[in-house]
């Protein structure tokens, strides 16, 4: 710790979040906010001068939503809040959930795994508030931890948190994990962060990638159509003409690409932008060190409408099988840990304008 380095924890407890919306927390830079939705669901809210993010603290610690600069950043869905569940597809409509982490992605009939497995509504057993300085600056982060435990099998300890800075529209979601089992776990993560769609938006990566595959397996639950079949058939054959999000009638069923060789900069970031017509635009960037894969996901009918830019991950999200046979579920050892960033959010056109040059130099 330096002297720039101050932090204060504030524990979280169920009693704390009552039905309609308290200050926990007010500063000069931040605001807390907390409560109950109708459906039994506690909620945090924290804020900022740009806007906010409503996090669970509860239920996987997952992000249910995110508007920053007066733009919403989630999902067009059919929940009007989060319900309780105990997997995601029973709450469907959140900006952000941990994927994983023992099983991850869509499963294949002969898979015994619930979509995107057992972390994204993980009943929480702790969570709290970190307000404090470090050498970026002021911020403020919500944390957990979960304790997975299961007779005869695995056996770890998972650790989320989403921390949000003074002045930003940009946030940090983090994971780390480590097994606490005396044997080897398998691990399959993934940052799923489910953005809204934006006609006639650009998806660009400022470093470039070496190679886009468009996901040739189709799951249990897309429904292909002829329309929807030939062009898949080209974008297999021509990447490339999903650059911009002109044809709406064409992303249902849903499309999934694979990015490989993902490039990245000097401190081993990778960049990716889903730009605005009008100058903004989405913005992610995480480490391929940490994140060996990547995909994207676009969907868009009357009841969704996503453009999941970029997903880094550790496997692809074909189910375990699958993954398992591509030599994708990556190890972890008795007592090891492993951890993982990205940061987020929403740039404005100027702020677009600086990134784009500094990646440039």
């Amino acid at each position: 710790m330096t002297g720039l380095d101050t932090r204060t924890t504030i524990s979280l407890y169920p009693e704390l979040f009552g039905g309609d919306e308290k200050t926990l927390l007010e500063s000069a830079d931040f605001r807390v906010l907390a409560w109950t939705y109708p459906s039994g669901v506690r909620a945090l809210a924290l804020e900022n001068n740009r806007g906010r993010v409503v996090v669970l603290p509860y239920q996987g610690q997952m992000i249910w939503s995110a508007v920053f600069d007066g733009c919403d950043l989630t999902m067009r869905n059919m929940f009007e809040q989060p319900r309780p569940s105990a997997t995601v597809i029973g709450t469907y409509g959140c900006f952000m959930f941990h994927s994983g982490l023992l099983r991850n992605g869509c499963p294949t009939p002969q898979d015994d795994h619930p979509l995107h497995g057992e972390m994204p509504c993980a009943p929480m057993d702790s969570a709290w508030l970190e307000v404090g300085q470090d050498a970026a600056g002021a911020f403020l982060r919500v944390g957990g931890e979960y304790e997975y435990v299961m007779g005869f099998g695995d056996h770890y300890r998972a650790r989320p948190s989403v921390t949000l800075r003074a002045g930003s529209a940009l946030f940090d979601i983090g994971m780390d994990v480590r097994n606490l089992a005396g044997k080897p776990m398998e691990l399959m993560y993934m940052a799923h962060m489910n953005y809204a769609y934006v006609a006639d938006g650009q998806f660009v990566e400022p470093l470039g990638v070496e190679r886009t595959r468009v996901r040739s397996s189709v799951p249990a639950h897309v429904k292909p159509t002829p329309a929807w079949s030939a062009y898949m058939a080209e974008l297999t054959e021509d990447p490339s003409r999903l650059q911009t999000l002109n044809t709406p009638e064409l992303y249902d069923p849903e499309i999934v690409c694979f990015f490989d060789g993902v490039q990245a900069d000097a401190r081993g970031d990778a960049h990716f932008l889903l730009k605005h017509p009008d100058g903004p635009a989405f913005y992610t960037r995480y480490k391929p060190q940490q994140f060996d894969h990547a995909a994207r996901w676009i969907l868009h009918n009357v009841d969704q409408q996503v453009a999941a830019f970029v997903l880094p991950a550790t496997c692809e999200p074909e189910g375990y099988l699958a993954e398992k046979s591509k030599g994708n579920v990556r190890m972890l050892g008795a007592g090891e840990s492993a951890s993982f960033s990205v940061t987020t959010g929403y740039l404005a056109a100027g702020e677009v304008r600086q990134l784009e040059g500094d990646l440039k130099r």
